[in-house]
């Protein structure tokens, strides 16, 4: 194989109103919003593109794992655990469905988050090793 893949572009989340969901990642995220119409909006969050795409009522990005639990399909990284736990605070000051911040027996600690349409995401107190040598050193 000569190339490669370098980095993931854009998400899909399923939503069941486009322009209520594209509102909460624009006040709750602090989302950019690129395009709207009536089966999908274009939001800016993290440094990636994500396509909120009109869905079949009750659909979202969740899975269930081999042990039964509901998972998440994306994680969001924080730069530190006080990070982590400003966040959190945060998103609980905000009404935002929050989970309690966990220690998963790796490195960092972590808590999940939904949006108002039930996809959940994780969030991670670790940046990664390559994002800071890339972004944090030009600080």
């Amino acid at each position: 194989m000569t190339e490669r893949l370098w980095r993931v572009g854009t998400t899909y989340i399923p939503v069941a109103d486009v322009e209520a969901s594209a509102n909460w990642y624009i006040s709750k995220l602090g989302a950019e919003l690129s395009y709207q119409d009536q089966d999908k909006a274009i939001i800016n969050l993290a440094d990636q593109s994500m396509f909120l795409v009109k869905a079949e009522e009750g659909q979202t990005s969740n899975f269930t794992d081999a042990n039964g639990q509901v998972r998440f399909s994306l994680t969001f990284e924080v730069d530190g655990l006080s990070a982590l736990e400003n966040i959190q605070h945060d998103f609980v000051k905000q009404g935002i469905k929050v989970g309690e911040i966990e220690n998963r027996g790796h490195a960092g600690r972590n808590f999940v988050f939904e949006d108002l349409n039930g996809n959940k995401f994780d969030v991670w107190s670790e940046l990664s090793v390559k994002f800071k040598e890339k972004y944090l050193k030009q600080r």
